[in-house]
């Protein structure tokens, strides 16, 4: 049953960032960490659970996911200087039964402000960031929260601006990535797979650049993990990328949305801002296809190229039974963000289903 959300639809993603968190979340419960039985990149965990870049805007979400078993966390994507959220609405249930597959992701996806099981939204926030000198103190401070056997992790995305030359741009993402690591931050997220600033597209599937730009960051950041954020690959772009990064990149994550024309139950444009949100991304239990199946794929790959490299099960994880099929396939740590949304216990339920995840 669906409960009211971490993340209030009907408000600004700053309305929300401030007065946020909401739903149960906000409850007061907190659950009590396990032992600390798993292993992830170097960190001991409670439970290969968290919650994926997306919700959790600032140091209150860490700590109410936290508080509520998710043992892996990460702090909402952030940037190197401040950058304007999509107008809202930002976030609409998605009208929505069985899988998203691509071709279906070719015709309009209806969205309105109403959310009913199996539970599919569209969310469209254009990556938007405050300023460094606000989240850096907002992220230290909430990286204290984690007890033994919790990690927080925080998601980072290069940002060009005018003027900016290429190496300007790669060398943004290394820095950022660097100041994560000074904040305290023990495995850093590269967002890949929102779209990269001026190009059509999404970063992710620019191979030589995703390597360009990774090796950059690994120079900054040494042996802290660095673990990549994709989007849906098909089979021979997935096995370039691994080729290519699968020896960098020590952990990938997938997936994040699935995008789709999204239009209100007219059949007009659902979000405003013209032609540039006339698609949004689709995340919850439409795509859970896409992630298992990246899943599958990358763990296949691991074992075939001899690599090591960890492997974050994201997208459609809103019941116990979606986490152990995830276990299954091969996700060292699985994630879940719209569920999580709308059901501050899922975390207790999957621990409570699968003890032994």
């Amino acid at each position: 049953m669906l409960q009211a959300p971490i993340y209030d639809p009907n408000k600004t993603y700053y309305e929300n960032w401030e007065e946020g968190p909401f739903g149960g979340f906000r409850d007061g419960v907190t659950i009590p960490v396990g032992t600390s039985r798993f292993d992830f990149l170097g960190q001991k965990l409670s439970y290969p659970l968290g919650i994926p870049s997306g919700p959790l805007l600032n140091g209150k979400y860490i700590k109410a996911a936290l508080d509520k078993g998710f043992d892996v966390p990460v702090y909402k994507t952030v940037r190197s200087r401040k950058y304007p959220c999509n107008e809202w609405p930002n976030v609409l249930g998605a009208d929505l039964e069985g899988d998203l597959t691509l071709a279906r992701a070719q015709k309009p996806v209806v969205v309105r402000n109403e959310y009913r099981e199996p539970l599919s939204i569209t969310n469209s926030f254009g990556v938007p960031a405050y300023e460094p000198e606000i989240w850096q103190r907002d992220l230290k401070d909430c990286i204290a929260y984690a007890k033994p056997g919790q990690l927080v992790m925080c998601s980072f995305e290069g940002t060009a601006w005018e003027g900016a030359s290429h190496a300007d741009y790669i060398a943004d993402w290394a820095n950022g990535m660097k100041a994560l690591k000074d904040l305290g931050v023990k495995v850093v997220e590269a967002n890949f797979s929102c779209p990269n600033e001026g190009i059509a597209g999404l970063l992710c599937f620019d191979v030589p650049k995703v390597k360009l730009i990774s090796e950059a960051i690994k120079e900054k950041i040494g042996d802290t993990p660095l673990v990549a954020k994709l989007a849906y690959f098909g089979a021979d772009e997935l096995r370039e990328l691994v080729k290519e990064t699968g020896n960098l990149i020590d952990g990938y994550a997938a997936i994040n949305t699935i995008p789709a024309t999204v239009v209100k139950p007219d059949g007009t444009q659902a979000l405003p801002g013209g032609e540039r949100r006339k698609k949004s991304g689709i995340c919850g239990a439409a795509i859970k296809w896409a992630g298992l199946d990246m899943v599958r794929r990358l763990k296949a790959l691991r074992e075939e190229l001899g690599m090591k490299y960890a492997i974050v099960g994201v997208g459609g994880v809103t019941t116990p039974k979606d986490f152990k099929e995830y276990r299954d396939a091969g996700a060292d740590i699985v994630m879940s963000a719209t569920g999580a949304m709308w059901n501050p216990y899922l975390a207790k339920e999957i621990k409570d289903t699968y003890p032994d995840a």
